[in-house]
């Protein structure tokens, strides 16, 4: 017989199924991850899971919202689940793990650089992009193509080395 005690409690669950959660912009790389989770907390009467978007402007935030709620009502946990989205603090690519960096460029993208101080940065170091580094061939002889890619977090490059399109996204 399995036990709740023998399957982990309540939020560990929780957290495993949201680990299961592919970004609907990026699905190489889970919710989790990502860093877009910043709270859970869980009840007999509801699951409250804190959405922090990458992007006030993020198109994907309904499409998460929805997608946690689902996972998490069948998981049965609580009587209700809530998603509540929420800007304080903000997302930053320092939120991204470890294991979600070296995702983003298993799929072809220039993960951020990690920031050399902590916190938000400037929008003069965001207008300035750093080289980077291809996730293809590993050479930094690469040149920003667009700041501007097909979602708000991502800019397009190109790599002189190998000569292949791909793109990075942006740290903030």
């Amino acid at each position: 017989m399995v036990t709740r005690a023998a399957i982990g409690s309540d939020e560990e669950r929780v957290w495993a199924e949201l680990s299961r959660i592919p970004d609907p912009e990026i699905p190489a790389i889970n919710v989790v991850d990502l860093g877009v989770i910043g709270s859970v907390n869980v009840s007999d009467e509801r699951v409250s899971v804190e959405l922090l978007p990458t992007f006030v402007g993020c198109p994907a935030i309904g499409v998460m919202q929805e997608q946690i709620t689902a996972r998490l009502r069948a998981l049965n946990v609580a009587n209700d689940v809530e998603v509540k989205v929420s800007f304080n603090p903000p997302w930053t690519s320092d939120r991204i793990s470890v294991a979600g960096r070296e995702r983003l460029r298993l799929a072809g993208f220039a993960p951020p650089q990690a920031a050399e101080t902590p916190g938000l940065i400037g929008l003069e170091e965001l207008a300035v992009m750093p080289i980077a580094e291809c996730p293809f061939c590993g050479s930094r002889d690469t040149t920003l193509e667009n700041p501007f890619g097909p979602t708000l977090c991502r800019a397009i490059y190109h790599c002189s080395a190998c000569r292949q399109p791909f793109e990075q996204f942006k740290q903030v």
